[in-house]
């Protein structure tokens, strides 16, 4: 498994394209430069020995030289032993909501971007609990199955939007039945599933659902993003709003927080509605309840004793610097003979 302890300094990999149009400027200003000063014939016959290819060849090592030197600052490591280690935890799924509705603006920035942020924000204050993640709108689908690489699921999380799913809706019944089949454990009781939706659900089956999710131990938690007065659903073109999602007859739509339908389902599987609007009360809520409950143990295998391998690069960069610096750009005796780029005609 592969490291990378400073990649800021992948940005120092500019410089190659630098180089390059300022050698091939350089080339071209010699070049002009020489046909005022003689034609072709003399200029060949004062400089017998300059060599194109060296030239070339120059450019083509320092330029292997700074990409060596930049991966050396970024300092890449490989782990060398992978390690399996007990850890107490609860197993927790995030159920995201996705569909158009969580582009309402009505809890800034918007509905969506508010619920990766809580997620985000309850992630960054697990200890070692394990976690997944779920998208869902018309059907649910599955994101990050249990894992407890913490980055990993956050980078998931914020690859998510609404175009990511072609049926629309919210279908919180589908995101239930996908989570039952996260938890692999049989003997797993601390089993969480927390959704996070404005309630939308136009079906009565989300209820029903989370009961029998009940009765196979999970406890459902549900977060409520978005404002009981509701918000219309923007339309955006590169950013910018272009209009507002209409109804068949015309008619702006307007989607409000249903507090109902997510207190209902929290209270059929055991669980707790949230009003999601301020972060900090959210995370702290969640943060009381996983601490209540009691831990289970299970393996997690990890890599340890990551090992620096910086000094092969800066070693090698070293290296080509030395050769550029006694790579003439003239040509030698070998190369003569292969005549490259036809320099002796």
């Amino acid at each position: 498994m592969f490291q990378l302890e400073e990649k800021i300094w992948f940005w120092a990999l500019l410089i190659i394209p630098v180089i390059v149009v300022f050698f091939l400027l350089l080339l071209l200003w010699k070049k002009q430069t020489q046909k005022k000063f003689a034609d072709k014939a003399l200029l060949k016959r004062l400089s017998p020995n300059q060599s194109v290819f060296k030239s070339v060849l120059k450019i083509i090592v320092l330029s292997l030289a700074f990409a060596s030197l930049a991966i050396a600052l970024v300092n890449p490591k490989i782990g060398t032993k992978l390690e399996t280690v007990k850890r107490e935890g609860v197993d927790i799924v995030f159920a995201i909501d996705v569909s158009k509705s969580m582009l309402a603006e009505d809890i800034k920035p918007n509905r969506l971007e508010k619920s990766k942020q809580l997620v985000s924000q309850i992630i960054n204050n697990l200890g070692s609990d394990r976690v997944g993640i779920i998208a869902y709108a018309g059907k649910a689908f599955p994101q990050l199955p249990i894992t407890t690489d913490y980055s990993a699921a956050k980078l998931f999380l914020q690859n998510m939007n609404t175009d990511m799913l072609s049926s629309q809706g919210t279908a919180i019944n589908e995101a239930i039945l996908l989570a039952k089949t996260y938890y692999d454990d049989d003997e797993q009781t601390n089993r969480v599933l927390v959704i996070i939706s404005d309630g939308e659900d136009h079906s009565e089956a989300a209820v029903q659902v989370a009961e029998q999710a009940s009765q196979e131990g999970i406890k459902i938690f549900t977060i409520g993003v978005g404002e009981a007065k509701g918000g219309p659903i923007p339309l955006k073109r590169n950013g910018i709003v272009t209009g507002y999602k209409k109804d068949s007859q015309g008619e702006t739509v307007i989607t409000r927080l249903d507090e109902t339908t997510l207190k209902n389902i929290a209270a059929q599987a055991n669980g707790q509605y949230i009003q999601g609007r301020t972060t900090d009360k959210v995370v702290n809520q969640m943060k009381d309840i996983l601490n209540k409950m009691d831990k289970t143990e299970f393996e997690a295998k990890q890599i340890a004793d990551f090992k620096d391998q910086f000094q092969w690069f800066l070693g090698l960069a070293i290296l080509l610097f030395f050769i550029d610096i006694f790579l003439l750009e003239r040509k030698t005796a070998w190369l003569k003979k292969l005549n490259l780029f036809n320099e002796n005609l």
